[in-house]
């Protein structure tokens, strides 16, 4: 069989990162947006190892989705190519790169067609390189780089016999005639023998019998019909008597001249007294079983489709409704196409499925202003004093299970936010938690754009416990860091002509300046384009800040964290500021020693809006009751209270026309609670975001018996590959990252 071969293994960026896309063995979790790119993929097939999972402790290790992973990513090619998806295949990722050629075979194995996986290794890659009119085809014209193979390349017994590159030929397995094997009488001078012949096509195993009990084997080797053959003669394990011999081989008898161990030299022959029996066809092997379903995200609780909306009616509830009909009693909610439709008593709709409330409570959905969950690689570019140009949009994590976790606590919207490493730290970015959705469908549509800051021990890195010189190191130092930034900022608004983004068109600007990411940003806070989130303790710096946006022309949006925002609520009253803050906590540094649970309360009575944050995974799925807390502390109403999560960072966010309360026209971002929603006892029964249960307290039962059926599926699977001899890795115990502010793990990975 002889056809042409080219592997690419890499493929550079200068070839256009639309176009080819370097794969990562896992795109069958994400076909469909795969497939919208329109981009080719070169996918590895570096298919992990089992895990060794028989110790059943070691097996709770291992997460669902790299079980999940070992078993479908030989899959991948089969599937990817049944989407219509073109691709290559490269040997890049693996250990052994003598695997390729075996895991090629393993994918067609698993339905991916013999057409498609040559075309994957020889014309697909020689057209991503442009190179597809002298390789990847055997057509007339193109170069002689061709390998001709002892049958089918896809078949295990296959071997590559030559290379051709050029037109210049590489022998890689010379074949054997297959008529050598059987039982021979071996005469060497006086001394018989019996040997036997047997091999594959391209190794021959041969071995002497010395008596009833002692085999010693041959080392064979032939060129043509030269062969030679040298074995030990004696019986004994700890003597050695060597026989050389050499001669030629016709196709029954071989014969030639040769060496004893007294180094006399004698005539040898062997004859072929039994030719071996015919070997059975090997019955065709079964179809590889079909593995588990894919599903969205690909980690536990994960759905095998897309939840979808739904016209629900919800009826018999007490309503919260954030608005100024208050809290109803014995209401109705009708959600339709996403949206909140309708808000009542006795509502009804044929055509509905309706959900019995009654003694249940309905609210919006809780909005977590300050939030890190749902971030891949890390919160911090800490490596410079602003890091404007950043981005946690590009890095949207849709797999976090921390998004299912909130959801379970009634969590809707979350504002993604840089860390506070730097003074100017990043572009944030504000998602719904879509569950199963990939990233830039969790991003929330046509989205407020925001910015960290940050102030106070974090920036000038005082509990750092490595030496980090990177200036500033104090607290006059930070806040001559913002002049110097948005004075530059100003400048290059002048130079585009007060439109970010966008070159000058007045004469009198001569020079006009290369579009600048960093500057672009800042530039849109001074436009009012852009808000500011930042991270703050100590009054004084609060007040630097306010004092020094005024000075140049913009606002601070939202002071977070703020535990001394209680001292300075009139000035931010005045400024137009917003709190984001914690219910009680205090004490965990220096900065925040003033700090004093009655914050929140204190900062709403002067007429300062208040959200309660997180900045905490744990914390941001018990929202609800670090809401609560403020009437302890400070005796605000139960809807005031419960505004603190709902409407008052819907409003900081300036997305309070789209959720933050129920009210008809707005998004149907709705928690179902099974009591009171500030009560410690509560739980959320179902949360729909844009009129989609992405959580429902049955099915959670009911994925949790699914999640537990499927790992004991894989455990088995893997512990049989194991006795039948495949590799195995180790269980090697690894943890979620969960990422607060003032985390730099990750950011130099």
């Amino acid at each position: 069989m002889c056809f042409p071969l080219l592997r690419a293994d890499k493929i550079g960026n200068e070839f256009g990162v639309q176009y080819i896309i370097k794969g990562a063995g896992d795109e069958y979790q994400r076909v469909a947006e795969v497939r919208a790119t329109g981009a080719a993929l070169v996918i590895p097939v570096n298919y992990p190892e089992a895990y060794d999972v028989e110790d059943p402790f070691d097996a709770l290790n291992v997460n669902l989705a790299d079980m999940k992973h070992w078993e479908l990513a030989p899959y991948n090619p089969a599937i990817l190519h049944a989407a219509g998806i073109t691709f290559s295949l490269t040997a890049t990722g693996l250990k052994d790169r003598n695997d390729f050629l075996p895991h090629v075979r393993k994918a067609v194995k698993n339905g991916l067609p013999k057409e498609a996986a040559l075309k994957a290794l020889t014309y697909t890659p020689a057209h991503l390189l442009g190179v597809s009119d002298k390789l990847g085809s055997l057509t007339e014209g193109s170069l002689a780089n061709f390998i001709i193979t002892s049958g089918d390349i896809f078949d295990e017994e296959t071997a590559i016999l030559e290379n051709w590159i050029q037109g210049r030929k590489y022998v890689v397995n010379d074949t054997r005639p297959d008529n050598i094997d059987g039982t021979y009488r071996l005469q060497a001078g006086s001394l018989p023998f019996k040997m036997l012949i047997e091999g594959s096509p391209f190794k021959t195993k041969a071995q002497v019998v010395i008596n009833d009990s002692v085999k010693n084997e041959v080392q064979f080797s032939r060129k043509d019909n030269l062969v030679t053959l040298v074995f030990n003669a004696s019986a004994s394990k700890d003597s050695t008597r060597i026989i050389r011999l050499s001669g030629l081989m016709e196709e029954k008898k071989w014969s030639g001249r040769g060496q004893l161990p007294d180094g006399s030299w004698v005539n040898w022959e062997a004859t072929l007294e039994k030719a071996p029996e015919k070997k059975e066809k090997k019955s065709p092997s079964p179809a590889p079983a079909q593995p588990g379903k894919v599903f969205y995200p690909f980690t536990a609780y994960g759905y095998t489709e897309y939840p979808r909306q739904e016209t629900v009616l919800i009826k018999n509830a007490t309503v919260w409704t954030n608005e100024k009909e208050g809290i109803l009693q014995h209401a109705d909610v009708l959600i339709k196409d996403g949206k909140i439709a309708a808000v009542g008593i006795g509502l009804s709709d044929a055509a509905v499925r309706v959900i019995d409330a009654t003694g249940k409570h309905v609210t919006s959905g809780i909005i977590d202003e300050h939030s890190h969950i749902a971030i891949s690689g890390g919160v911090n570019e800490g490596s410079h004093a602003s890091s404007a140009e950043v981005r946690i949009g590009d890095v949207v994590n849709s797999e976090d299970i921390n998004i299912y976790r909130q959801l379970a606590g009634g969590v809707v919207v979350a504002q993604l936010l840089h860390g506070s490493a730097n003074p100017i730290g990043g572009q944030s970015q504000i998602i719904k938690l879509r569950w199963g959705f990939p990233p830039e469908k969790m991003k929330l549509e046509n989205a407020p754009q925001f910015i960290k800051f940050a102030l106070g021990e974090n920036v000038k890195r005082s509990n750092w416990e490595q030496p980090y010189l990177r200036y500033p190191q104090s607290r006059m130092g930070v806040e001559q860091i913002f002049e110097d930034y948005f004075t530059r900022a100003k400048e290059y608004l002048r130079l585009q002509g007060a439109q970010p983004g966008r070159p000058s068109k007045t004469k009198a600007d001569i020079i006009t300046p290369r579009r600048d990411l960093e500057m672009e940003a800042l530039a849109e806070v001074l436009a009012g384009k852009r808000f500011i989130t930042c991270h703050s303790y100590v009054q004084s710096e609060i007040v630097m800040l306010m004092r020094l946006a005024e000075r140049l022309g913009f606002r601070v949006n939202t002071f977070t964290h703020i535990l001394e925002g209680y001292k300075v609520a009139d000035k931010m009253k005045a400024h137009g500021a917003k709190a984001s803050t914690f219910s009680d906590w205090w004490a965990y540094k220096y900065e925040v020693i003033d700090a004093i649970p009655y914050n929140a309360a204190l900062l709403i009575k002067s007429g300062v809006e208040t959200a309660i944050n997180s900045d905490d995974a744990e914390m941001g799925r018990r929202l609800n009751q670090e809401a609560a807390k403020t009437i302890k502390y400070g005796g605000l109403s139960e809807e005031e209270a419960w505004k603190t999560v709902t409407l008052y960072p819907a409003r900081m966010l300036h997305i309070d026309n789209r959720t933050g309360s129920i009210k008809p026209g707005k998004d149907a971002d709705i928690v179902i609670w099974s009591d009171h929603p500030l009560s410690v006892y509560t739980k959320a029964e179902k949360t729909f975001v844009d009129g989609i249960c992405f959580y429902d307290i049955e099915k959670d039962k009911i994925l949790r018996q699914e999640i537990a059926q499927e790992r004991a599926r894989l455990i088995q699977k893997m512990l049989e590959v194991k006795k039948a001899g495949e590799k195995t890795q180790k269980v090697a115990s690894a943890q979620q990252r969960i990422y607060h502010c003032d985390d730099l793990e990750g950011y130099r990975d």
